[in-house]
Parts: structure tokens; sequence; C-alpha cells
């Protein structure tokens, strides 16, 4: 019987010192983030990092505004979001250690086909015509990345929207604000990748599209107070890397005949 206990000691042993010195097995992190999710990018790359690091990832996808306040609270790992001002403020106020640069797309102002503005490329004129004629404009009225631009090229205008008769402020994503334009028949700031990727957009087009202020950067945010930094480091390097940013320049190509975001890492 002593015999016997000594083997399962040493079995124990043994077992505990083959566990020693092992890395331990990658668990999953919280991704806050917004407009990505509407684009259907996350479906297309997330496999590939879980195939590639082991870390799986809960996507929670809100408004930018709604992504950073999950960081603040200590609910979300990392942030993948869309407003260049507030990111930077993230950071200043120390909720993470620093921004990087992953990817850029950009806005486009869509409306119908056979309204009274035509193409163009000057975002300010498509405003301020859209304010003056009190067309129907749907805002996401959200503090999204999305939402917050809008408001940046109306204040840049000298310009008050809620001036317009016609302005409609929602307080819905991306998506669904799309789809209350269509409905609509209406005019809305939207990022290209949602709408390429939208199932019905009616007889809406592209109003305005290739003015500087509707470039749409992205930036990652390791959350300082996460429980797993080592998962979000990983999803930041893998995003970043060679590999992430090749499958983010792949990602539309074969279903829309162009990419949905660029990759802009350093």
């Amino acid at each position: 019987m002593r015999k016997l206990f000594k083997m399962l000691i040493v079995l124990l042993l043994a077992a505990f010192l083959a566990g020693c010195g092992q890395p331990a097995a990658p668990g999953m992190i919280t991704l806050a983030t917004t407009s990505t999710e509407d684009s259907g990018l996350l479906d297309f790359i997330l496999p590939y990092f879980t195939e590639d690091t082991g870390w799986e990832i809960r996507v929670i996808s809100v408004g930018t505004g709604a992504a950073m306040q999950l960081g603040r609270d200590g609910e979300a790992d990392v942030l993948l979001v869309h407003a260049r001002s507030e990111e930077d403020r993230f950071v200043a106020e120390g909720y993470a250690t620093r921004r990087y640069d992953v990817m850029y797309n950009d806005f486009v102002i869509v409306g119908p086909g056979d309204g009274p503005i035509g193409h163009n490329n000057d975002v300010h004129t498509t405003f301020t015509a859209i304010l003056e004629q009190n067309l129907t404009f749907v805002s996401r009225g959200d503090n999204s990345g999305t939402h917050i631009r809008e408001l940046e090229i109306w204040d840049a205008l000298g310009l008050t929207p809620e001036d317009n008769s016609g302005y409609t402020s929602v307080g819905q994503g991306m998506g669904a604000t799309l789809g209350m334009t269509v409905e609509m028949r209406a005019y809305t700031l939207v990022d290209r990748a949602t709408w390429l990727s939208f199932p019905d957009v009616g007889d809406l087009i592209i109003i305005c599209e290739g003015h500087a202020d509707l470039l749409n950067p992205y930036g990652l945010l390791p959350v300082s107070t996460t429980l797993l930094p080592e998962g979000a480091r990983a999803f930041i390097d893998w995003m970043t890397s060679p590999r992430g940013q090749e499958l983010i320049a792949e990602f539309g190509l074969e279903e829309f005949g162009q990419p949905l975001f660029f990759p802009e890492a350093e």
C-alpha cells in the first residue's frame, strides 16, 4: 500500500513538473468596436486571429463613445474605434497607454439619385445645400465616430443642423441609420464599408465622396485596466502585423471588387 502511495506521489509530481514553464492557455478577450461589425470585417478576420494565436474574442458592437465608456468602466480589453480626437483624449486620461494606427477607409454622403444635389467631392457645399434646402438628413445621434465626424463638419461650417426642419437624430447604429435613410429617401453620412456591404440601398446613391474631411482612420487602444494584457497585446500585434494587414487589405476584394479598408499600421 505504501509502495502504491509513493508511486502516486511520483506521478503527481511528474505531472506538476511537466506543466511548469508551459504558457497558460489563451482565453477570451473583449473587443469593443463600431461599424467594423456592420461591414463584416470582423466575421472575416477574427477566425484567422484565433487560429493563429489561440485567443478568442467576444465582440461588443456599439458607437465609439459607448465603446470608450466600456473601456473606462473596465468592461473591454481592447478598442477598435474611429474618432481620433476622442481616442487621443482616452490616452491622455490614462485609459490606454497609446493609440495604434491600424487601417482607414472613408465616409460618403448618400442620398436619393433624383434629388437636388448632384454627385460632387465638396462635403462643405453638400452639407450647406442640405441645410439651406431643408432636405431630410438622418443623423446617427449616438456619439459614435461617424456622428462625431458629422458634428465636426457642421461646426467647421458654422452651421447648426437643428436649424434644418428635416434633420432627424435617431440614436442608432450605422446599419439601422442607413436603413431609415433608405426608407425615408433621405441623406446621411456613412462609412463606405457599411454602404458597400448594406443589402438594400433602394434608390440612394453616393452624393459626395473624396473630400479630405471624409477620411476615416481607425485606431486600436489597449485598455489600461484589462485583466488580460497579454490578450490585448496579442490582438494589437496581430492586427498590425503583415499577416493582419494583408487580410485587412484583402477584405472586400472578391465580393465588391475593391477593399473596404486600407491597412495603415506603422
